[in-house]
């Protein structure tokens, strides 16, 4: 038998910012806010409808979130177990959710007439979650922002004849001020997330790490805050690879190396506030999603669109009551672990997450079996105890020497308080 420290287990590269607490803490809330709520069909509205900012701006005419209680929300995030948030500061359609020097184009001059992120940031930090600012590269209200493949008026001529006399490099330094004016109003900021370089078409150039100027742009960002984590999506990898939509099958990998990632993901099938979606998944999905990417060494940041008058969704409230519920008995094993050793054989329909630091191994049961569940080599030869985690109640086990196989003996009956039941197995 090999000592678990002689065990093959992998460990991402190294990053510039500090990415230890990210990696110990795995869950972490995304809000996608702004002036879409109130069509309340999809974040990008303003694109998918070809809508023109002068008809556009009748919702930050009426932008009004009378019941929003950035309490509440951290109250939500912390409950369900999340450790931090992301926000969306500013979208692609170019509204600021602070109180800017940069632009009119903010909460502040709405009938709202106050700055949101900062009662929000506040309340988040009160209950000890980490701060994460969502800022969108692109940005379809500036009047300097050139015409592109998404951007709403790609069809209208009239306004693309005008990028002549529009300078991209003038919104570029709007974006490079208002990013080192965020990330100093509010330092520190543990998190900056940019979204989204653009590809090129048969019609319109793409826009990209030289046109944001992204390795300047780096550069000021590490100057004000040098453990500050960096998403990929300036296209010059930095902290945090951030697959989207998609569970991954195996680690995240960049050529070939091991990295730090996180997926993102929706409750539903939109970031903003969607009032007409339906596709909302269950907590015991969600919580698969959890455990799977702790399973293979990520995160998840899992987004709330909140509506026009402030609040989250019902259904939004409802599983994270329920993720809640189950991380109020399970969280041992997601804080602090990872992918368990590559020796270890998981059993059919479960996962593992492991604790190093501790020598806890995780058993997640995604069915119940009959009775009792085999494990079989490596892994089997390092059991010292088990324990079902919901209730540390004992769990009895016979060791097979000549086959290396050991027998959990397991209640014929599931736990109660467990959608999805654990085994905690210490390690020699």
């Amino acid at each position: 038998m090999k000592k678990l420290e002689e065990l093959t287990l992998i460990k991402p590269a190294p990053t510039i910012g500090d990415s230890s607490w990210f990696r110990h803490d795995r869950f972490g809330m995304f809000i996608h806010w702004g002036l879409y709520a109130l069509p309340a069909r999809h974040e990008w509205v303003k694109s998918r409808e070809y809508i023109p900012t002068e008809v556009y701006d009748k919702y930050f005419r009426h932008f009004d979130p009378d019941l929003y209680d950035p309490k509440l929300w951290a109250d939500a995030a912390s409950y369900a177990g999340m450790k931090y948030f992301v926000i969306t500061t500013k979208h692609h359609e170019g509204f600021c959710l602070w109180d800017s020097a940069y632009t009119d184009y903010k909460s502040t001059n709405t009938p709202y007439g106050k700055d949101i992120l900062t009662p929000m940031v506040e309340a988040f930090r009160d209950r000890g979650l980490r701060t994460g600012f969502y800022h969108s590269i692109i940005d379809w209200h500036h009047p300097e922002y050139t015409v592109d493949r998404i951007h709403p008026m790609r069809s209208s001529e009239e306004y693309i004849a005008q990028d002549a006399k529009r300078d991209l490099n003038k919104y570029v330094d709007y974006l490079h001020n208002q990013t080192e004016e965020l990330l100093k109003r509010y330092d520190p900021v543990d998190v900056i997330w940019f979204d989204f370089s653009v590809s090129a078409n048969d019609r319109f150039p793409g826009k990209g790490r030289k046109e944001w100027r992204s390795e300047e742009l780096i550069a000021k960002i590490r100057a004000i805050n040098p453990k500050i984590l960096i998403d990929d999506r300036l296209q010059i990898d930095q902290d945090i690879k951030t697959p989207e939509q998609r569970m991954q099958n195996e680690w995240v990998k960049v050529n070939g190396v091991p990295v730090v990632w996180e997926g993102c993901h929706t409750f539903s099938g939109s970031w903003g506030y969607h009032r007409d979606e339906e596709t909302w998944k269950s907590v015991d999905q969600l919580l698969m999603m959890l455990i799977d990417s702790v399973s293979l060494g990520g995160n998840l940041l899992l987004n709330v669109g909140p509506t026009g008058r402030g609040e989250f969704d019902e259904r939004a409230y409802d599983r994270l009551r329920g993720i809640g519920d189950w991380m109020k008995r399970h969280s041992r094993s997601i804080y602090g672990c990872t992918q368990a050793p590559l020796e270890f054989e998981c059993p059919r329909d479960c996962r593992f997450t492991y604790n190093p630091e501790k020598k806890r191994l995780y058993l997640h049961m995604y069915t119940w079996p009959f009775g009792g569940v085999q494990l079989r080599g490596e892994v089997a030869e390092h059991v010292e105890y088990a324990q079902i985690l919901s209730d540390a109640s004992e769990v009895l086990y016979d060791y097979n020497d000549e086959n290396k196989t050991l027998n959990l003996k397991l209640p014929v009956k599931k736990p109660l308080n467990a959608q999805i039941p654990v085994v905690e197995l210490f390690l020699k």
